[in-house]
């Protein structure tokens, strides 16, 4: 990965071209951060991880909510899924879905870092997209 104070790899897998896989790599400040809807903030060395408000249909948030906060050397894990309106027009009602993972580490990470240990915190807020319970997790067959 590029040095930086804020390295996002993000991949997009689209049912409109197939699900065929486009990455890119964007490095800068910690404001890059808010296009994933995330607010970063550093105090004595720790990574303060914050959730945005986004612009989902559902699940809908109506304030900032913290993730996690990241002593140096640890790694955080945010799991969501939400549904976004593609129109505001109640004739054409279209969706579309997003499942996000989003990893984060506060420091150096090697190559592999993020895949050859385990989250220090894990925050999971994928829930039924039309409402109901929690949607089951799909980690080690639960």
């Amino acid at each position: 990965m590029p040095a930086g104070d804020v390295v996002i790899h993000d991949v997009l897998a689209d049912e409109a071209a197939r699900y065929v896989f486009h990455d890119g790599v964007v490095t800068g400040g910690l404001d890059q951060a808010r296009d994933l809807d995330l607010w970063l903030s550093v105090e004595k060395g720790t990574l303060i991880v914050d959730r945005l408000p986004g612009c989902a249909a559902y699940p809908r948030q109506s304030g900032p909510s913290r993730l996690f906060t990241l002593k140096p050397g640890e790694i955080g894990r945010y799991q969501a899924n939400f549904r976004f309106t593609v129109t505001t027009c109640a004739c054409n009602p279209s969706w579309y879905y997003e499942d996000w993972l989003i990893l984060i580490a506060n420091g150096e990470m090697k190559t592999d870092g993020f895949v050859s240990r385990k989250p220090d915190h894990h925050v999971d807020h994928r829930v039924h997209l039309y409402g109901g319970s929690r949607r089951p997790s799909r980690e080690h067959g639960k």
